[in-house]
């Protein structure tokens, strides 16, 4: 028989005299590699469904027409809208929505009209709540405010009216919501657009170019005629969006009896660097737009998600700690139940490298059992864990298998580096001794 094959007779020799002992090394790998396993697969697929479930809040990034570009109350065009969209869509996953703001009056009292397309919004703002149906042809959707401000119900009518004076300036005078306030609720109270941005804080105000009479408001502003629409909805999400009366764009361009482009898109990027998005956006001075991230939604996602990873990695070191103690103290106690026999080995003539080799590769062979079981299990934990927490599935990762197979068997080997140490110093003659 040759040295390779004595050499792994007497491995498995010894590993089936000791079988306990080795169930015992293999299930601490087992665990270690199952639970590292799961938490590197979660840290891989958590941001990518952080992303998704954030941008479920609304948007990221808005849109508005340039301070500095062309007549500013044009908005956007639709060939602007598509070029941005290319944009977006280029750098990763994107939905979007735009909004025409309009100034208008029910019942001789301001209010900001928004021009929508519903798939649209209805797609990007799933966080909205919306009592009833969406705005159609004739119909229309309130906020919650004005609801509550004019006794106003589902099946309701409403009289909206319409005057050029009340728009007579750019669309930067339109006093619509902030502009991250249309996709982000609360996003307006950090004052992070300006009038600039083609929307104000307060959908209540009246238009500055109102005409007036002897310096007070002409009397005009009285009259109460208008389109009448029936409410189909109300919309309530406890953020500026409640005090805007929604429509769709055809009923804005009749209602106003023009058309034009858009005042605001807003758009859940699912790029990785946002900011370099909205730079290359910015740099295009041709297009006449202006980029911003949505900063509350990009900050606490960017937030979550770096407590959610630092977490996993602290569990990750805890457990590979626990898995190092648990195969060191199986790998010891082998050792212990073998020292005589290593005794006798070394007297016979076998040398420390032989039987330290010999020892490493049993390490190394229950770290892969272990591995590739734990593995296996580690994924259907995490595959689980999606599905419970993000209803979404992942696809198994072959690299990261690999990777956890091979550390399993490193780790191992590691930890029996200290018994294994002890063993070749075994004295021969002490052990023959005792015996």
């Amino acid at each position: 028989m040759t040295n390779t094959g004595m050499f792994f007779r007497m491995l498995f020799s010894a590993v089936f005299r000791r079988r306990s002992r080795a169930v015992m090394a293999v299930v601490a790998s087992l665990v270690g590699a199952a639970t590292l396993f799961c938490l590197a697969m979660i840290c891989i697929a958590v941001p990518q469904q952080m992303n998704e479930e954030m941008r479920a809040y609304g948007a990221n990034l808005i849109v508005t027409p340039a301070a500095s570009g062309t007549d500013g109350k044009a908005g956007i065009d639709s060939a602007m809208v598509a070029h941005t969209t290319e944009m977006v869509a280029a750098k990763g996953s994107e939905k979007h929505a735009s909004y025409r703001y309009e100034n208008v009056r029910v019942n001789a009292a301001p209010y900001v009209m928004a021009g929508i397309d519903v798939a649209e919004v209805k797609n990007l703002n799933h966080h909205w709540v919306v009592d009833g149906a969406w705005p159609s042809a004739g119909k229309v959707m309130i906020g919650r405010d004005v609801a509550d401000a004019m006794g106003l119900e589902i099946g309701g009518r409403i009289t909206i009216g319409y005057r050029a004076a009340d728009n007579a300036g750019s669309s930067t005078s339109t006093s619509a919501p902030s502009a991250e306030g249309a996709g982000a609720a609360d996003a307006a109270t950090e004052g992070e657009t300006s009038t600039a941005n083609g929307s104000q804080s307060s959908s209540a105000n009246v238009s500055s170019s109102q005409p007036t009479q002897d310096g007070r408001v002409s009397s005009d502003i009285m009259d109460t005629s208008g389109t009448e629409f029936r409410v189909a909805g109300i919309v309530d999400t406890g953020g500026s969006e409640d005090s805007i009366i929604y429509a769709t764009n055809d009923d804005v361009a009749k209602l106003t009896g023009t058309t034009r482009g858009v005042d605001v898109i807003e758009y859940s990027a699912g790029t990785e660097d946002l900011n370099a998005l909205v730079a290359s956006i910015n740099d295009m001075t041709s297009m006449h737009v202006k980029a911003q991230p949505v900063t509350k939604i990009t900050s606490s996602d960017t937030r979550i998600i770096t407590m959610l990873q630092t977490l996993f990695w602290i569990v990750s070191l805890v457990v590979l700690a626990l898995t190092l103690v648990g195969v060191g103290t199986t790998i010891s106690s082998i050792v212990s139940q073998r020292r005589n026999e290593i005794g006798l080995r070394k007297a016979l003539g076998a040398s420390s490298s032989a039987i330290g080799a010999e020892f490493y590769v049993e390490s190394a062979m229950y770290g892969l059992i272990g591995g590739l079981i734990g593995t296996a299990i580690g994924f259907g934990l995490a595959q689980w864990l999606c599905v419970a927490v993000f209803q979404r599935s992942i696809g198994f990762n072959w690299w990261l298998a690999a990777a956890s197979v091979a550390l399993s068997a490193l780790v191992a080997v590691v930890a029996s580096i200290p018994p294994v140490h002890r063993a070749t110093r075994i004295d021969p003659a002490v052990v023959l001794r005792e015996e």
